[in-house]
């Protein structure tokens, strides 16, 4: 090769180069963990959110199933902010406490049931702590939860919180709390599995008549074939004759959130700058 020719080479060679690498690299999806109190007690969760995107963004609280804030729910929070949001898996028992057994699981359930303005107060902390999250645009908040999680969110759409949508999957729908008239600001999506024993057609019934007197903006969806828990693909390893994953299910109801999500929350901020 004629040596004279050789930063020419080296120059179209650069070029190429600086053409075919991007600005800025592709971004994982990242996490934080957050540490907050309330009533004494230290709470433990996860927030993601997508790096490459700018500016403020949606929030998206997300609440566990009655297992705590596992995997699962952490999960589903990374993949909403790989849809732009930035999102919350909260902690409802503290300390980040995750369990496997019905046996361990009921009792800290029961004791928030059975309270439910401790659980409403809970959920609000938690929802606080995305709200105030660098990232986040706190006019624009919405709730999502998973059967204990769904009825999370339903207590918490009733007492008043600013959420634009309210997803609830699996959930239980009965409260001694009912909302009053106008105290739902956001549009309540229940996502529930028509053969679901856990939850009553009673229930399922006194909760739509609640919606109506309370004037909310609301959809109920049932699932043919689908009963307690039919999100969750761990729910096949435990499988019983009250819950059971349903894949069909599984993924229509998260078209159907996404959709709620986008409708009322708005376009996330735009990847990359």
């Amino acid at each position: 090769m004629d040596l004279r020719l050789a930063p020419v080479i080296v120059a179209i060679i650069g070029l190429f180069a600086s053409v075919l690498t991007p600005t800025h690299a592709a971004a994982a999806v990242q996490s934080e963990v957050i540490e907050y109190e309330h009533g004494g007690t230290t709470f433990r969760g996860e927030i993601f959110w997508d790096d490459a995107r700018s500016g403020k963004r949606p929030g998206v609280l997300v609440v566990h199933e009655w297992w705590g804030c596992n995997d699962y729910a952490k999960r589903r929070a990374e993949q909403l902010a790989e849809l732009g949001y930035v999102a919350f898996a909260c902690d409802m028992y503290g300390g980040g406490t995750v369990v496997d057994t019905v046996e361990a699981a009921r009792p800290m359930a029961m004791a928030l049931y059975n309270d439910r303005a401790l659980l409403r107060a809970r959920a609000t902390a938690g929802l606080q702590q995305l709200a105030g999250f660098r990232f986040v645009d706190p006019e624009r908040l919405a709730a999502i939860g998973y059967c204990f999680g769904g009825t999370v969110c339903l207590e918490l759409a009733r007492s008043g919180a600013d959420l634009a949508a309210i997803g609830v999957f699996h959930g239980g729908l009965s409260t001694p709390m009912p909302a009053e008239p106008g105290a739902i600001k956001g549009e309540v999506l229940v996502l529930n599995g028509a053969e679901d024993p856990a939850v009553p057609v009673a229930e399922r019934s006194a909760f739509m008549e609640e919606m109506r007197n309370a004037k909310a903006i609301w959809t109920f969806v049932e699932f043919g074939g689908a009963i307690h828990s039919f999100s969750n693909p761990e729910a096949a390893r435990r499988a019983t004759a009250v819950s059971d994953y349903n894949e069909r299910a599984d993924r229509q109801s998260w078209g159907m959130l996404r959709e709620l999500l986008a409708r009322r929350l708005g376009a996330p901020g735009a990847r990359g700058s």
